[in-house]
């Protein structure tokens, strides 16, 4: 498979939450955690579960910098 978005994550999943309609999946990057909103049928078809490695994808068109 091959995807336009550059900012393509290796991790493993560490965590997935089901809720009613969406799901909280959690992917550990190098120490780093990532957490993503996806549906319920998405981790059903991608079988997601703790320990798979995964990548987080992310397509964003803003980002914001703060600084304390």
């Amino acid at each position: 498979m091959k995807i336009s978005a550059r900012n393509q994550l290796k991790g493993t999943v560490v965590e997935v939450v089901k809720g009613a309609t969406t799901s909280h999946v959690k992917i550990d990057i190098g120490g780093t955690v990532v957490t993503a909103s996806i549906t319920n049928e998405a981790v059903a078809d991608l079988n997601l579960a703790k320990g798979q490695p995964a990548y987080a994808i992310i397509k964003a068109s803003d980002v914001m910098v703060a600084i304390d």
